[in-house]
């Protein structure tokens, strides 16, 4: 038996996906090229770049592809910051949830680069407090280069006040990035209509191949590059581009975008009735985010008395995949930052697992772990007791 309970940290790809890419791989043709092989694999890419950008209410132009999430965070939040602080501007304002891919880089920024960070609460659903960042702007809003908040929590699935932030900020002329991996195809997603400069998302979480990302940059916005080279991507991103990739992407994302009401209706049903019957099987279980707005497929549950490691190797051992939602640092494993941030203590963020379920997660899965799961917190609470 093997049943899949991971799909926040990455999807399986979709047969369709699957089948663009082949055929584009064999195909040949430097897009960049200006013969007749190269303009062919240039108008898929184009075409692509099309598909996505109605897929999350943009321009086309303002696609930028990257070979990864983690690449077009940074180089996003980096030059936000050094384009603001060519204006006296010093601040980097982001959540305190953020995934590491913008943590990560704003805390670099803070150490090696002159930033001043500011970090955001939560409270305890993990939504972001808006009213320090009210606070915030009314004293030291000239001073703000860039706001970096999530669109969706990568570990609870909580939502967040994107669409307020915008609003709070555009008064005092600050650019807001936003990282929308978890909740593209999975929630309401409108790029125009948030107000955002910038946002970022990945092809994997959403039945896409590994290794291409979008930046998602407002149409004459302009930004430093990272990379210089061949001055593709509106001179932003150098580089050959990854055609086969771009063009799974936009395929998944047309399956996704297609299928959006019946998919999430299915899967946030799925995700109800798990959250529901485990609260029912472990009485002193509980689920982090519960109050608050979340995308359909994620489940974050603390289970008191237990480490989330065990858990973790007694499930995988019974064939079923899933997610401490604790970071890994060099080896050493630490609390969830994010749940810290929502009032853990260090024993509840280690006893706490995230299931995230997907399109292809089934009924019978979710019934399967939910037969398996009490003797396996049952076991790794005696476990915890030697």
């Amino acid at each position: 038996m093997s049943i899949y309970l991971d799909h926040a940290a990455t999807t399986p790809m979709s047969p369709a996906a699957i089948e663009a890419m082949t055929a584009q791989l064999v195909k040949v043709g430097n897009p960049s090229s200006l013969h007749s092989d190269g303009r062919s694999t240039r108008k898929d890419l184009e075409g692509s770049r099309d598909h996505i950008a109605t897929a999350i209410g943009s321009h086309s132009r303002e696609i930028i592809f990257f070979f990864f999430f983690t690449e077009a965070n940074n180089t996003a939040l980096k030059v936000l910051f050094w384009k603001g602080r060519a204006s006296g501007r010093n601040l980097v304002v982001i959540s305190a949830i953020e995934h590491h891919a913008i943590l990560d880089p704003a805390l670099w920024l803070a150490e090696h680069d002159g930033a001043e960070l500011v970090i955001l609460g939560v409270d305890a659903n993990g939504v972001i407090r808006t009213e320090e960042l009210v606070d915030l702007l009314s004293s030291r809003g000239d001073e703000v280069a860039v706001i970096s908040v999530m669109a969706a929590n990568n570990e609870t699935g909580v939502l967040q006040p994107i669409r307020a932030i915008v609003e709070l900020a555009k008064h005092y002329g600050i650019p807001v990035r936003s990282d929308a991996v978890q909740c593209f195809t999975k929630s309401p997603l409108s790029f125009s209509d948030l107000g955002l400069t910038a946002m970022t998302l990945s092809a994997h979480k959403i039945g896409g191949p590994l290794g291409i990302g979008v930046l998602v940059l407002q149409a004459g916005f302009d930004i430093p590059a990272l990379l210089h080279g061949g001055g593709q991507e509106r001179d932003i991103r150098s580089g050959t581009f990854n055609a086969p990739s771009i063009v799974a992407f936009a395929i998944a994302a047309n399956e996704s975008m297609n299928d959006f009401d019946l998919r999430n209706e299915r899967v946030g049903r799925l995700r109800d009735h798990f959250a529901t019957e485990i609260v029912e099987k472990v009485p002193d279980a509980y689920v982090n985010g519960a109050g608050a707005d979340r995308i359909p497929g994620i489940v974050s549950v603390t289970f008191p008395g237990t480490e989330s490691d065990t858990l973790l190797l007694l499930l995988d051992a019974q064939g079923i995949s899933c997610s401490t939602g604790s970071a890994c640092s060099a080896g050493v494993q630490r609390p969830s930052h994010v749940l810290l941030a929502m009032g853990h203590d260090d024993r509840s963020a280690r006893s706490t697992l995230r299931f995230s379920l997907g399109a292809t997660t089934t009924r019978d899965e979710i019934e399967s772990t939910l037969e398996i799961l009490p003797k396996v917190i049952e076991s790794a609470r005696l476990a915890n007791l030697r």
